[in-house]
């Protein structure tokens, strides 16, 4: 493997606990699969604990005078609201309204951020943002690697670990922990639905360390080594940046309007574009779907979903729900077609075509 796919403090963790694949998010390692079954890992996460290694959700840093008109000028939400020790989900935009990232904003100081960033190249927009503006900012990746502990029993273990202050940070809010001596940021967030944190270590050399406190520690509550369940994450509507949405789309479509100020207040790359989008209407939105037929194979390419002769979108994400005893996917919808209960056809490659229906998301019982 080319040493321009970055390993993690880690990676060493996870292969020795059997990573049975891995992709690459942001040049660097990201581990898909680890029990048997996606299935399998996906009861597991709903019912105990696991831990992740996300480090490939890259930092970056904005610090300087000038750093909070930087980060303003980059998205159409109001980070006037943000809050030192808060996290802000926060959609990064050209001037088109395309999406660049949808990155979580943590405010660690007046003038000091991280964008906790999906995957695409936020450092190098930020960068040329800041020397054409001329502003008095510094934009780096500082050796950050973010570990997640994820599913209903995170709290209670890292209580255990880190101490009772864990259980009052509130949901995207993050505090301090010490350990080994140093001071390291945890925020109670995570790319699930089941609850959890994760820490943003400071210092790839203590990586080792701390997977394997967490690791020994979780041995009673039934830790198991994981990482984002599609099942999980589809059920829960959880978007991912280049599957679901990439620069083609703009956050309306996305389902975003609360994330954006449109009233003039804040100047930001894209206003005008945006409003002119939301004053005339989006013309597609991602929606779930329900559709039957046999547990689906992986979407590695879009699947056409139509009504009548007309192809009204493309799922993107797919999977089999045991819980919904269905198939279940993401995809944008025709506006004319994006309705609660809405039938539609969905076009497998092994050709079948299933009947499904539309469906907000989350999905609901």
């Amino acid at each position: 493997m080319s040493r321009r796919i970055r390993r993690t403090p880690y990676t060493d963790s996870v292969e020795k606990l059997g990573v049975r694949g891995f992709s690459v998010v942001n040049h660097m390692l990201l581990p898909k699969a680890f029990q048997p079954t996606v299935e399998e890992d996906y009861w597991h996460l709903r019912r105990h604990v696991q831990i992740w290694d996300v480090s490939c959700q890259r930092q970056v840093e904005i610090s300087g005078i000038d750093a909070s008109k930087l980060v303003q000028l980059m998205t159409p939400r109001d980070i006037s609201k943000c809050d030192i020790g808060q996290c802000m989900y926060v959609p990064i935009i050209d001037s088109d309204a395309g999406l660049i990232n949808d990155p979580v904003l943590l405010k660690l100081a007046e003038n000091h951020f991280w964008l906790s960033i999906a995957d695409s190249d936020v450092l190098l927009y930020a960068k040329g943002l800041a020397i054409g503006k001329g502003f008095d900012v510094s934009v780096k990746e500082p050796e950050v690697f973010p570990l997640a502990v994820q599913g209903p029993k995170a709290e209670k273990l890292l209580v255990q670990i880190f101490g009772s202050d864990v259980s009052k940070i509130g949901f995207f809010r993050f505090g301090w922990i010490n350990f080994c001596g140093t001071k390291q940021l945890i925020a109670r967030s995570g790319y699930s639905r089941q609850g959890g944190f994760e820490i943003y270590l400071n210092g790839a050399h203590l990586g080792k360390k701390l997977w394997n406190t967490i690791w020994e520690a979780g041995k009673n509550s039934n830790i198991l080594p994981g990482c984002p369940n599609l099942i999980e994450r589809i059920e829960g509507g959880l978007f991912s940046y280049g599957n679901e949405m990439t620069i083609a789309n703009n956050p309306l479509e996305i389902g975003l309007e609360k994330y954006c100020t449109l009233d003039g207040s804040i100047d930001f790359i894209g206003r005008e574009k945006l409003q002119e989008i939301a004053k005339s209407g989006v013309k597609q939105k991602i929606k779930g779907i329900i559709f039957d037929g046999d547990p689906c194979p992986t979407c590695s390419v879009p699947w056409p979903v139509t009504v009548g002769e007309k192809q009204v979108g493309a799922i993107t994400s797919a999977i089999w729900s045991p819980r919904f005893k269905s198939n279940i996917g993401l995809s944008m919808i025709n506006h004319k077609f994006w309705g609660q209960g809405q039938p539609v056809n969905v076009h497998v490659p092994n050709k079948a075509v299933y009947n499904g229906k539309i469906s907000d998301t989350p999905f609901k019982d």
